[in-house]
């Protein structure tokens, strides 16, 4: 085993660490104020209903040529990636008006 083979699996151990200390740690701390777990679920069910919204949505429509050997795509994963992408553009569009709004409103005050 080579010496960047062994800082590489190091790196993703880190990473792992790193990833899942992001994640409970706001958990942990959260426990001490429970009205800002309602505030996190209640965003957390309206991005899940925004994609199931997106998903019925999408079309399952397959182009002959990405049904073949290196993509194998079938209807159900072109109408799963289908709703992934409406659901980010309507985040990225939600975002991005918000961002505008708040500056039109600094700006007004």
């Amino acid at each position: 085993m080579d010496t960047y083979d062994i800082l590489l699996y190091g790196s993703y151990i880190l990473i792992a660490v790193g990833a899942v200390v992001a994640v409970l740690m706001p958990l942990i701390k959260s426990l001490d104020n429970p009205k800002s777990l309602l505030k996190t679920a209640v965003g957390i069910v309206g991005i899940v209903v925004l994609f199931f919204i997106a998903y019925s949505i999408s079309s399952n429509e397959v182009l002959p040529k990405f049904e073949a050997s290196p993509f194998n795509l079938t209807p159900g994963g072109s109408q799963l990636v289908g709703g992934m992408l409406i659901t980010t553009y309507i985040l990225a569009i939600v975002a991005l008006a918000s961002i505008v709004l708040t500056e039109l409103n600094k700006a007004i005050k």
